[in-house]
């Protein structure tokens, strides 16, 4: 029973994840892409830890959901200066 629920789990956010991905590339405004592609990594490192790999979930979340966001935002910051 709690193999067809971890399916079911999997299964929506593979939908989720996609959603927010489709998001993240054709939305028009650049903050909301970027907090749409940190939505996406962090729910990829849900799916990790479904998948039994908390390693890779713990690097994802702090790498690709935490530090990207801030770093695609710090750029987005300095590219608004600069053009102003």
């Amino acid at each position: 029973m709690e193999s067809n629920l971890n399916i079911i789990i999997a299964i929506v956010l593979g939908v989720i994840i996609l959603i927010f991905a489709a998001l993240a590339i054709y939305h028009k405004k650049l903050s909301v892409a970027i907090i749409a592609a940190g939505a996406v990594s962090l729910l990829a490192s849900i799916m990790y830890l479904l998948l039994a790999a908390p390693d890779v979930a713990m690097t994802e979340a702090a790498i690709g959901s935490g530090l990207s966001v801030i770093i695609f935002f710090y750029a987005l910051n300095k590219i608004r200066k600069h053009h102003d």
